[in-house]
């Protein structure tokens, strides 16, 4: 890990087709920045709204000087290119193909003891929150439940928290 890093963090879920999707959500964030540090990824039943859909949901530290406005188009570029209606008032209550939340601008290792509540009141991303800084500070995390295994390109990803650098060339890496 370099001695400093400072970006922010985004809570990332789907429940519309949420294997595929949450692929695609990672590749198309690749696109757009070097490299994705995440913690693993959970599959968590819907909370606050009517569905029978799971989410797929996972933090991830994205390192970079863009304000927060230029991240914020990049996610909801990403929305909308997987199907998601950025109009629709009630779009908070309805599943998605794709959800990107930025949570807090954040540094490393500045902010490692800052609580999970302090950044969002959405609970159930508090474990994935705690194993994040863990993996981003060198510290031991066990993680609580198993995480969701995926795959595209040639990566796999979502079982634990990790860091996956663009390459220039047909795929990915995740360095652990």
């Amino acid at each position: 890990m370099k001695t400093e890093q400072s970006g922010f963090l985004l809570g990332i879920g789907s429940n519309i087709n949420p294997d595929e999707n949450f692929k695609q959500i990672i590749v198309l964030l690749l696109n757009s920045f070097p490299s994705l540090s995440l913690s693993r990824v959970l599959r968590i039943p819907p909370i606050g709204m009517n569905s029978h859909r799971d989410f797929l949901n996972t933090v991830v530290f994205i390192e970079t000087s863009q304000s927060e406005q230029d991240l914020k188009a990049i996610c909801n570029a990403i929305e909308i290119k997987l199907g998601r209606d950025r109009n629709d008032p009630a779009r908070k209550m309805k599943d998605r193909p794709a959800d990107l939340d930025i949570l807090t601008h954040i540094s490393f290792p500045d902010d490692k003891q800052r609580e999970p509540a302090d950044i969002t009141d959405e609970y159930f991303i508090y474990p994935l929150l705690e194993e994040l800084f863990a993996f981003l500070t060198g510290s031991d995390q066990p993680a609580q439940q198993p995480g969701v295994s995926l795959s595209t390109e040639g990566l796999t990803f979502g079982q634990t928290a990790t860091t996956i650098h663009r390459h220039a060339g047909t795929s990915n890496e995740r360095v652990s």
